[in-house]
């Protein structure tokens, strides 16, 4: 199962104590496969540096990269389908690129996109909760 995770929840998800270590643990246990592109693994480690440090921002994203259970993709064509917010279009694009069984967020600017009928390009859009479900963890 190919999953594209938004920056919250990669944020929320490293700390060993955190209540959504589940969602790495079930990456690390390969339950799903990481989708990134560039784009979302620069906001990952920009993010990272800033709320925890540089040397935590550089061991997950070697982590990331380096596991076997990820994929990187590119979006050639970018579809602008979060307008209220354009900088989540690279979570939303790079699910479309990969053929993503889901993209992960509790983000309200990504998740208001479950309410367009007939959107197209379809996109399975989940909340984290949904997701730690379908995960069975």
């Amino acid at each position: 199962m190919k999953c594209v995770i938004d920056t919250n929840g990669l944020l929320r998800s490293v700390p060993r104590r955190s209540e959504f270590r589940w969602l790495y643990d079930a990456w690390k246990s390969k339950k799903f496969i990481w989708v990134v592109s560039n784009e979302i693994i620069t906001e990952y480690a920009e993010v990272i540096e800033r709320e925890y440090s540089l040397q935590a921002a550089d061991i997950v994203i070697e982590t990331l990269l380096t596991s076997n259970n990820h994929q990187r993709t590119e979006a050639f064509f970018k579809w602008q389908l979060v307008e209220s917010d354009p900088d989540d279009n690279k979570f939303v694009d790079c699910a479309i690129a990969s053929n993503a069984d889901y993209l992960v967020s509790d983000d309200k600017d990504i998740l208001q996109l479950n309410r367009i009928p007939s959107l197209f390009p379809p996109i399975p859009i989940v909340d984290f909760d949904t997701f730690r479900e379908v995960l069975g963890v």
